[in-house]
């Protein structure tokens, strides 16, 4: 076995450690343009940072599982990911009327952040 769950669980909280300061940091770069703008980038990107905590404990919240069972338990977690960011992003845009621009700079940034911090574990 090549990675442990224990590894598994030290990468996701440092990929969202990694997101949320990226997603502040662009928050704050919208502040320029206003409250409404940060406010919508920084729902976007830490949409995509609860959705990444969500998958991660339900894909290693069981502990060592067989190959079928892991598969269904990550399939499940990126399911669940997706259907939070998705939804917040309706009810973001939709509902609560934030402005669509920085609510998708948010998300692509939180999702930038994880895969640099995913990729520069294996460094």
């Amino acid at each position: 076995m090549l990675n442990s769950v224990a590894a598994g669980r030290r990468l996701v909280l440092r990929a969202a450690v990694w997101q949320t300061a990226a997603v502040l940091l662009v928050a704050l770069l919208f502040l320029l343009w206003g409250v409404p703008h940060a406010v919508a980038a920084a729902v976007g990107g830490l949409a995509i940072v609860t959705g990444a905590l969500l998958a991660a404990w339900m894909a290693f919240g069981g502990g060592v599982l067989g190959a079928v069972s892991a598969v269904l338990r990550l399939v499940a977690g990126m399911v669940v990911k997706w259907v939070v960011v998705i939804g917040v992003l309706v009810m973001g845009a939709g509902l609560y009327k934030l402005p669509p621009l920085p609510l998708m700079a948010g998300v692509v940034t939180g999702l930038v952040a994880q895969m640099l911090a995913a990729v520069g574990k294996q460094r």
